[in-house]
Parts: C-alpha cells; sequence; structure tokens
C-alpha cells in the first residue's frame, strides 16, 4: 500500500491519498474543498482510480470535497452512518471492510468527538480523525460530542492496538505529520500515562476553544457531501 500525506494550511487539515499499487485502485481520506483541484492534478499523474473518499467524521472546521471528487472522478462517498447524511453512497458501521485492490481497509467506530467518528486501519496503521491527535484529542464541547465517549474510545479502542501502530492524525497544528499508539499512550498529555477518565473528563470540561471559524457554514454542508 502506497500512502500520501496531503495538507490544507487554511484549516490544519490531514487528508491522504491511499492506493494499491497493483491495481492501482485508491481512497482519499477527509479531502478539503479548497485543495479539490491539487487532489484532483494528483490522482490524475499517479494514474490511480479513485474508488471511495471516506470521512472520519462530519467536519466543523472545513467543507469536504467529497462530492465534487464524487462528480469528478465517480467516487463513491462513505460516513459512519451517524452522521445521518443523505447524501452518502455508503454508511459505515463499526468492523466494516472496504476493499482497495487486493486489501482491505478496517472501520473502527471512535466516537467522542461526534457521534460519528471514525477510525479507519490498514497496513498497520491507524488514520484517527479528530479522535486521537499528536499529544492532543479532539475538542468535545459541541456537536454530538461527549467527553467520558471519546476516553473510552481512545483508551478502549485505539490504545488497545499495537504499540507500534502509526497514528495519521486528521489535524495537528504544530507541524508535525506522525505518531506512534505507544507515544501516546505514554505522553498524550490529555490522555496518555494513565491519566483517568474522570480526570480526562475534567480536563476537557476546563477547555474554553475558540467554535471552528467556518462552523455555521461546514457542518450543514458537509451533510451534503460539501454542497
Amino acid at each position: 500500500m502506497e500512502v500520501r500525506q496531503l495538507f490544507d494550511p487554511g484549516s490544519s487539515t490531514y487528508s491522504y491519498l491511499l492506493w494499491d499499487p497493483a491495481s492501482r485502485e485508491a481512497v482519499l481520506i477527509d479531502p478539503v474543498q479548497d485543495q479539490i483541484t491539487r487532489d484532483i492534478r494528483l490522482i490524475r499523474k499517479l494514474r490511480l482510480i479513485l474508488r471511495y473518499t471516506l470521512e472520519t467524521h462530519i467536519h466543523a472546521d472545513h467543507i469536504t470535497g467529497s462530492g465534487l471528487l464524487r462528480k469528478t472522478l465517480n467516487s463513491l462517498v462513505l460516513v459512519h452512518e451517524n452522521s445521518r447524511s443523505k447524501c452518502a453512497d455508503i454508511l459505515l458501521k463499526d468492523g466494516d471492510q472496504i476493499p482497495i485492490g487486493a486489501m482491505k481497509i478496517r472501520v473502527l467506530h471512535t466516537p467522542g468527538h461526534t457521534d460519528s467518528d471514525v477510525s479507519f486501519l490498514i497496513g498497520g496503521m491507524a488514520f484517527t480523525g479528530k479522535a486521537l491527535l499528536i499529544r492532543d484529542c479532539g475538542r468535545t464541547d459541541f456537536h454530538s460530542s461527549d467527553a467520558g465517549t471519546l476516553y473510552d474510545s481512545i483508551t478502549e479502542r485505539l490504545f488497545s492496538l499495537p504499540d507500534d501502530t502509526i497514528v495519521c492524525p486528521g489535524h495537528d497544528y504544530e507541524g508535525r505529520s506522525y505518531s506512534t499508539v505507544g507515544e501516546e499512550k505514554a505522553y498524550n498529555p490529555r490522555v496518555g500515562n494513565g491519566i483517568s477518565r474522570d480526570r480526562f473528563i475534567s480536563i476537557m470540561q476546563n477547555l474554553q476553544p475558540e467554535p471552528p471559524l467556518r462552523i455555521h457554514e461546514a457542518l450543514p454542508s458537509n451533510v451534503r457531501c460539501g454542497f
């Protein structure tokens, strides 16, 4: 499997282009509408067949490019069933497997940041969206979020993966690209190093982040695949 990490500086979002070298079948995780021209150019240059766009959740900080990619490249849009999306081609459930060439991507439901959050697992890599970030995690103060649920998703599901599993986050705000499950278990200041569930909930309740700049535009648009 080949992986290309792509970045949108406007929202600090990482998108991931994954493909099977033999079949040239590809998926794009968390496409950003502002980067659609770049992404289509890259897909065509690499001679890939984009089968799916995968959403780790319904985003509040950028507008997805999934609908435009479907229109241009005939890809299918996949998002978790809790999203209540009316535009998705396939609504995912925990444990689903998404074929890409001879390989399969496993869907792991990891709610808490939103109730539609999923992580995608393949080849020793976990694409964790905004559930687990590098030394951080997703906020839990809006949009179907719950701090205790996020703690459970991280500690019981993601931290149960092998320590050498590469964590591919959906965002980073300090220029970091990758981490590992072992590193986050040891060093994540919010949820690592044995922090209790009650302590995590207290930490999250005392955060006062500014709302995403595009939240009122992004949420309704992303339920419609970016339109």
